[in-house]
């Protein structure tokens, strides 16, 4: 099964499809018939916001029974000047799609080479010591039209150094073959003390850690009752604190204990990381070098395939050599061009390699006024169809030939698509 989302403006829309393994998927699909059986489908809209210290989080339900359908989760986010949405995994892969603004980006792929040189100083009568120095982390850019693509368990946080907001949408594939353990969305932060973005088992959660409390003795998590809602909020101070050789102080820091910023936080001063230069001329060749580099790559990767057994070997192939980031709105790479029209932008496994491990694809696309995008439907894909700018009469069909929606999408809404489904 698939999954697109469409981005509209005069109309501008962005497809983000989720093609899932089939075989995989027949168990689900099984259990799971009857919430694909529907006889109308609403525009959506988020349904729930947290506010952060430099930034909001805003929600859809992933509970709606469209979303059900789909299988997906969707989330955004609007980060102020000097916001940084704090190190995150989830159990799902995601798409996130930059609708505005440009910023860092940070990602830590487990089992890759580590993002930092380790270097040994020696002083004059003192043993050597060893100091971990951030100088070699990878840091990528990000901008407007940008599809990052993410594993599951892959941990990353955004950065914004620009002078505007920066808006992200998020898409999580929930019923990927990657996440075993249910299906609803997880966010495992590693700082901070964020809320629940979709809602789902924080209040129950908290509810048993107060019932609990009263009944713990002096040891386990005693002095955790108070916990920020990250990952490493449930262990141990001292021992985290002897893990990482660090104080007790940072790491309480790290733990979130009493912290009410949320999610989003402001940096104070700037965010200081080693990252390439960002003036435009100097942005554009490293980037073309970079883009060449890595699609020669990719290129080597796909001869020693051919050459070998067929299967891909090891995750420095899938996954530590290969791009995270393509930008869809470049008007000269549009797949379908009509000047009086509009465009239509696709990105795929063929310009975009991790997308092939995710089962993930993309479209962008842009509608002058007055214009039809003809009935069309996806063979392997649900849709996910989102308004960027302007709005749009759509009309969706199922396979008895019977309008399940005719109405006006409008700016910021969401409508899924079953697969088939056809579409104007």
């Amino acid at each position: 099964m698939a999954k697109p989302i469409l981005l509209y403006t005069s109309l501008c829309f962005l497809v983000l499809f989720i093609n899932g393994c089939l075989a995989h998927r027949q168990w689900q699909q099984q259990q799971e018939f009857n919430q694909c059986q529907l006889d109308s489908l609403d525009a959506l809209e988020p349904n729930n916001r947290i506010e952060a210290e430099a930034g909001v989080t805003e929600a859809w339900d992933p509970k709606n029974k469209q979303f059900q359908c789909v299988g997906v989760a969707v989330v955004r986010r609007t980060i102020e000047h000097n916001g940084l949405l704090l190190p995150q995994y989830t159990n799902t892969p995601q798409l996130i799609y930059i609708e505005k603004g440009y910023g860092i980006l940070g990602v830590v792929l487990p089992g890759c080479p580590n993002t930092y040189q380790e270097s040994q100083e020696q002083q004059q009568g003192q043993d050597r010591r060893s100091q971990d120095r951030d100088q070699y982390q990878k840091i990528r850019n990000f901008r407007q039209g940008d599809i990052i693509a993410l594993p599951a368990g892959v941990t990353h946080w955004l950065y914004n150094d620009g002078e505007s907001e920066v808006v992200a949408l998020s898409l999580l594939d929930i019923k990927n073959q990657a996440n075993q353990l249910d299906q609803n969305p997880r966010n495992f932060y590693l700082a901070g003390n964020p809320e629940d973005e979709f809602q789902q088992q924080n209040r129950s959660r908290r509810h048993q850690q107060e019932q609990g409390q009263g009944h713990r003795e002096g040891g386990r998590h005693g002095q955790q009752q108070e916990q920020g809602n990250n990952l490493f909020s449930g262990f141990r101070t001292k021992d985290l604190a002897e893990v990482f050789n660090v104080n007790e102080d940072t790491i309480r820091n790290l733990q979130g204990l009493q912290e009410d910023r949320s999610n989003i936080v402001r940096v104070k001063g700037r965010l200081q990381v080693a990252r390439p230069p960002r003036s435009r001329e100097e942005c554009e060749r490293l980037e073309r070098q970079e883009r060449e580099q890595e699609r020669e790559d990719e290129k080597e990767q796909r001869e020693s395939h051919r050459g070998g057994s067929g299967r891909y070997n090891g995750i420095e192939e899938t996954l530590c050599t290969l791009r995270l980031r393509e930008n869809i709105h470049d008007p000269s790479r549009a797949d379908i061009y009509k000047p009086d029209a509009g465009r239509i932008s696709t990105l795929n496994s063929y310009n975009l390699p991790i997308l092939r491990s995710l089962q993930l694809s993309a479209e962008y696309g842009r509608l002058q006024k007055d214009a039809i995008y003809a009935p069309h439907w996806n063979l392997n894909a649900h849709s996910v169809i989102y308004v960027l700018k302007g709005r749009a009469q759509v009309q969706v069909v199922d396979n008895f030939g019977q309008t399940v929606f005719d109405d006006e999408l409008q700016q910021e809404q969401i409508l899924t698509v079953p697969q088939n489904f056809a579409v104007v």
